[in-house]
């Protein structure tokens, strides 16, 4: 079933978070299972695994995006 509420706050950013869910997935070795398997029968651990990097991945990237605009904006 789908949450219809889950929804990326960006809607352009659609294809980009699939993408790193497919990386995040294919990093965890569970390509080949969604690939067989489909998500629907994926288990709620391996889809809260993928999920739980997926956002790891989401703040280390905010993270060195906001040190470079840091430092881009340091006063010389």
């Amino acid at each position: 079933m789908t949450n219809r509420r889950n929804r990326p706050e960006l809607p352009q950013a659609t294809r980009a978070l699939d993408r790193l869910k497919y990386e995040v997935a294919d990093e965890l070795g569970l390509a080949d299972d969604i690939a067989e398997r489909g998500w629907g029968e994926m288990t709620t651990r391996e889809v809260g695994l993928i999920g739980g990097n997926m956002v790891k991945k989401m703040v280390r990237f905010a993270e060195q995006e906001m040190a470079a605009r840091d430092t881009t904006n340091q006063p010389k």
